[in-house]
């Protein structure tokens, strides 16, 4: 085994220690990761654990948006452009969009009920020459399968109260990898922590942003000049 395997085979050591699975040999997830060009997130049950009331929407953690930002710098690091970013929900929800502009993400799709339906839209939105099989998409749920059977790349967060669900995922190959963080439990930083560690890049990025240095400072100012499309 060469040292690159070793190195990729200790990083998934640490996640699988806390109880997250590969579906997926690291290696394989490691090598995928160099053709994703783009990153497709569901909202509830991903960023928070679902639960929502009358007139109160659901919430996100400081700690998955470090994340998604440190994964989005990593990436660009690597090729020098932007990852495609994208929030893909079912509900309509005011945290989401403030999110999604704050971090200028590049589209938020709310109110969707078929939400491979809106894959194509999206790549047309940004004229990219793109393909589902260049995605990463992280869900938790069964109406986020339709895009998780396409993309290149597919997390769940898990769910401890729906383990046949879970079986179904496994069975029908629709998941890379579950997390060890449930719903709600900032499992999109495990998502961002275990993607960059696959990348070989974890130590650079956290470093270039601890001091903010001019590499950190173009993928920013690039960043920011996204304009977060709305749908509707």
């Amino acid at each position: 085994m060469g040292c690159l395997d070793k190195n990729i085979s200790k990083i998934a050591d640490r996640f699988i220690s806390r109880g997250g699975v590969f579906h997926t040999d690291p290696s394989d997830l490691a090598a995928r990761l160099q053709n994703i060009r783009g990153l497709i997130f569901d909202w509830d049950g991903v960023f928070n654990n679902g639960i929502k009331g009358v007139g109160s929407g659901s919430t996100y953690s400081e700690n998955d948006s470090m994340g998604v930002n440190m994964l989005r710098y990593g990436f660009w690091l690597l090729n020098k452009s932007q990852l495609l970013t994208a929030i893909i929900t079912g509900e309509m929800n005011d945290s989401a969009k403030f999110l999604a502009d704050r971090e200028h993400f590049h589209s938020i799709y709310q109110g969707v009920k078929n939400k491979r339906s809106v894959i194509d839209e999206l790549f047309f939105d940004y004229a990219l020459d793109l393909e589902a099989g260049e995605l990463i998409c992280v869900f938790d749920d069964i109406n986020d399968l339709s895009i998780a059977s396409v993309c290149g790349i597919r997390i769940m967060v898990r769910q401890k109260s729906a383990p046949l669900l879970e079986d179904f995922v496994v069975g029908e190959g629709l998941v890379d990898y579950m997390t060890a963080a449930e719903s709600g439990m900032q499992a999109v930083r495990e998502i961002s922590e275990m993607l960059l560690g696959l990348m070989g890049i974890y130590q650079i990025t956290i470093k270039s942003r601890m001091v903010m240095d001019d590499q950190y400072q173009k993928y920013l100012e690039e960043r920011q000049a996204i304009q977060t499309l709305h749908h509707p």
